[in-house]
């Protein structure tokens, strides 16, 4: 995906990345067809996705292309997922945190729902001045605590 032509402008949505481990190196693809019904409806607009291996101080990066053309076809709809924000040190820092021997999902993505909201903010003068995420996890704990 090209980034030529991005203006101030643009109609750009708030983006977040994820990354997802799977500490027996085994991700399942159970989740594939969701992340592809986020992107059909226009949801999220994934900008750069990378599969990961880690062992020890190594680590080896598969993109979406790599797969297609061995033969996972699955993964043909995020083969120009390659915006270059996701680069060789972000890789490198995330591989440091995986457990050995880990498999994990790298996604990169716009919050394309948000766009026209940020969009019109932006050329209102508007600068966003903080942003941040509550883990799941803390939001479970609290309303359990209810």
């Amino acid at each position: 995906m090209s980034q030529t032509g991005v203006t101030d402008d643009s109609m750009i949505g708030p983006i977040d990345y994820l990354v997802v481990e799977f500490a027996d190196g085994r991700p399942t693809g159970a989740a594939l067809p969701h992340l592809v019904d986020l992107v059909d409806r226009g949801v999220i607009r994934i900008l750069d996705i990378a599969l990961l291996t880690a062992d020890g101080s190594s680590y080896t990066s598969i993109r979406p292309g790599d797969l297609v053309a061995a033969g996972v076809t699955e993964f043909a709809l995020f083969e120009g997922a390659a915006t270059g924000l996701l680069g060789d040190d972000d890789l490198s820092e995330i591989a440091g945190i995986m457990q050995d021997g880990a498999a994990a999902v790298v996604l990169l993505y716009e919050n394309a729902w948000a766009a026209p909201l940020a969009t019109a903010m932006r050329r209102s003068g508007g600068e966003m001045i903080a942003s941040g995420r509550i883990p799941v996890q803390a939001v479970l704990d609290a309303l359990a605590t209810d």
